[in-house]
């Protein structure tokens, strides 16, 4: 039986209780809380309640750009994951709304599966943006898990993210690319991002950048909402092509990233997918 490999999972946050309290929770169960690294962009930042063991790093908030904003993150976090390398085997990097799964049929904890990998830089799991159909899907229940809830996602190059590296290296704002780098597609490895997963919340969200930003969002909608809410979903077949795809396609603007040829394809989620618990 192969050794278990030392891993380690950081995110950076500001006001993001809902999400961050999940990412604890599941990366805590696959980890430990002890290898979580929660850096908290704010010094008036609390921790989630169930981060206890977990390492906290708190920062001194400026306001700034957005591409500003991302710039600095993504360098507090390289500059993170650069020394945790020095007594870790594997670093995961990835927003607080962000889950890296393993395919349950693989049968192997997130640990297991990523120790047996043998990958010499990094690692992607495919894109599955999830949103909510509001034909069908009511507001989430934060009782309960959020794939209990929703059953449709968005196969997004956007989320097909480079989350893990196996050696130093530099991600790109908002761990997009691997600076220098190409990127692989596991077959057993998806990024399930929740961010659109409530309508909901993006208003809220929207509220504290102002009217104009509700207003937009009521009128526009979400992006991914509404391609879950409009489209048709197709099955499992779809799921293997995509990857496929994603793995041959690159945009020419962006040669170090995935493409689709901007297809659009809404999926069912695969019920087993639903024993994450997340």
């Amino acid at each position: 039986m192969q050794k278990l490999k030392k891993i380690a999972a950081i995110t950076m946050a500001r006001n993001d209780e809902f999400f961050l309290s999940r990412w604890v929770e599941y990366y805590g169960h696959e980890l430990g809380n002890e290898n979580l690294y929660i850096i908290l962009d704010g010094t008036d930042q609390d921790a989630p309640k169930n981060a206890n063991g977990a390492n906290i790093i708190k920062l001194p908030h400026t306001d700034m750009s957005r591409a500003a904003g991302d710039k600095y993150r993504i360098g507090k976090i390289n500059e993170l994951a650069n020394e945790l390398f020095k007594t870790y085997d594997i670093v995961i990097g990835c927003d607080s709304d962000e889950f890296l799964i393993v395919d349950p049929n693989a049968k192997k904890s997130l640990r297991e599966y990523l120790s047996e990998s043998k990958y010499k830089t990094t690692v992607s799991g495919l894109g599955f943006d999830i949103g909510q159909n509001m034909k069908t899907e009511k507001p989430i229940d934060t009782s309960k898990p959020m794939l209990s809830q929703r059953e449709y996602a968005l196969l997004s190059t956007r989320y097909t993210k480079p989350v893990v590296l196996f050696r130093p290296a530099r991600w790109g704002s908002g761990f997009h690319h691997i600076k220098g780098k190409n990127f692989h597609i596991d077959k057993n490895l998806y990024l399930l991002h929740f961010g659109a997963v409530d309508m909901n919340m993006l208003i809220k969200k929207a509220e504290k950048r102002g009217a104009d930003w509700v207003n937009h969002l009521r009128r526009r909608g979400n992006g991914t909402i509404n391609a879950v809410t409009t489209k048709t979903a197709h099955g499992k077949t779809c799921i293997k092509f995509a990857r496929v795809m994603q793995r041959i396609f690159r945009p020419i603007y962006a040669p170090g990233k995935p493409g689709m040829m901007g297809l659009k394809w809404v999926v069912k989620i695969p019920k087993r997918f639903k024993t994450t618990a997340i």
